[in-house]
């Protein structure tokens, strides 16, 4: 039996880390973000639509999506982001089915969703168990700055757009804290493994 596994987190919590880490372990990771480039691609449907939502604008010169000014549309207005979803989300949810059902059909004993938005996007259906992983709002922050050199009004407009972590925590069946050094990290996320192999669904 495959057990399906959620990953989810918030923006900068570390869940790509975690995700990398449950890679490296030679299980079948579907990672939704990764879809969501694949689905937008020059000359995919969704694409089209997106244009036609959002005008030319949001092209770049070669043809590609313009994710940068998209961005910039969407996380400052809760409506363009529903359209976006709207056009995006079923694209990449039947993407996502297809990928999570050849690891079932292929005996495998873990297949992992990596979604961020799993709760937000109500996606909780699609698996057996949630992982989430946290981080503490002050830290997530200022890694998101970081990494994406954003101010703190654009950094917080990001974290405002997602459910909180702690909301997501207590929904989770198992949280990993990523608030300390990488080796505690790998450590949780093999206890939470090695317990779940062992555990009937």
């Amino acid at each position: 039996m495959t057990l399906v596994i959620g990953l989810t987190g918030g923006i900068a919590s570390g869940k790509s880390t975690v995700s990398h880490m449950i890679k490296e372990q030679g299980i079948r990771v579907v990672d939704a973000d990764v879809i969501a480039k694949e689905v937008v691609a020059p000359g995919k449907p969704a694409l089209h639509q997106i244009v036609e939502t959002f005008g030319e604008d949001v092209l770049l010169p070669s043809g590609e999506l313009n994710r940068e000014r998209l961005g910039t549309i969407i996380f400052s207005d809760e409506q363009k982001r529903q359209q976006l979803n709207g056009i995006v989300h079923p694209e990449v949810r039947k993407e996502m089915l297809k990928q999570r059902d050849e690891g079932i059909d292929h005996g495998e004993a873990f297949v992992v969703l990596d979604i961020p938005l799993l709760f937000e996007s109500k996606l909780e259906g699609l698996v057996d168990r949630i992982l989430v992983v946290y981080t503490t709002p002050e830290l997530q922050l200022s890694r998101l700055m970081k990494r994406n050199d954003l101010s703190e009004e654009d950094a917080l407009k990001r974290m405002h757009a997602q459910q909180s972590l702690e909301d997501k925590c207590q929904k989770a069946d198992h949280v990993i804290d990523n608030t300390k050094e990488l080796a505690c990290t790998r450590k949780q996320l093999q206890n939470i493994l090695n317990e779940w192999e062992h555990t009937d669904k």
